[in-house]
């Protein structure tokens, strides 16, 4: 898969050593930063093709660190997360997590995860194709990662982005949640679907009555749509 550059944030540093030792062996190069401030500097130091990032952290915390590189980067990030901890998972998708791997963790099914989430998103890159959908004042570019809402930049992380794109490339047709976690967070996800709903309910916020052609729907019992008049 080429050369990519991994950085390992944890604070136990046995766990930050055997992940180095099998992703070296696995043909990676690795950075290691064991608090959170560390990881935030070596992701703007090392631009990192992949972050594997503990939740507990001295300085910050994983939350903190995952919240202040999406504020300039769509960098993929898996978290690792211990056991049990399933608020984490909705959290952690929240602020913009690709993936996470509960403690304890078996070394070969967290470079399974890593080669997974990099061939997702290499993909996305690679297609080289500008990725954006238009409508009566909206605009959305998921290749710089902009919504323009009524002539408007509008901030918005990176996995809002991706559902109001995903929903907006395929007008009136109706999503399930599983299937807009599977296609848009890209892995089985155990049926937690509130992360959609979170998702949909900040992306309603910033599209609530800008235009009468389009609007995001809700399809009770079903899931969701991007209908188009």
């Amino acid at each position: 898969m080429g050369q990519y550059k991994i950085l390992i944030v944890d604070d136990d540093e046995n766990i930050c050593e055997l992940l180095r030792l099998y992703l070296e062996k696995d043909g990676f190069e690795t950075v290691v930063a064991n608090d959170g401030e560390k990881a935030v500097e070596f992701s703007a130091k090392y631009n990192p093709d992949l972050i594997l990032l503990d939740i507990m952290l001295p300085k910050l915390d994983g939350w903190q660190v995952c919240r202040e590189i999406r504020k300039t980067s769509a960098v993929p990030i898996i978290m690792l997360t211990a056991k049990g901890e399933t608020f984490d998972k909705i959290l952690g998708l929240e602020l913009g997590a690709d993936d996470y791997v509960s403690k304890p963790f078996d070394t070969k099914e967290v470079i399974a995860r890593i080669k997974a989430v990099l061939r997702r998103s290499s993909a996305n890159e690679k297609s080289g194709q500008v990725n954006e959908v238009h409508y009566d004042k909206l605009s959305i570019n998921l290749t710089n990662y902009e919504l323009v809402v009524d002539g408007k930049k509008v901030d918005t992380p990176p996995k809002e982005l991706e559902l109001i794109y995903h929903l907006a490339s395929n007008p009136n047709r109706v999503y399930t949640r599983d299937q807009l976690l599977d296609e848009v967070w890209g892995f089985d996800y155990y049926g937690d679907s509130r992360t959609v709903d979170v998702h949909v309910k900040r992306l309603r916020e910033k599209l609530e009555n800008v235009s009468d052609q389009w609007s995001l729907k809700t399809v009770w019992g079903v899931g969701y749509k991007f209908e188009v008049k």
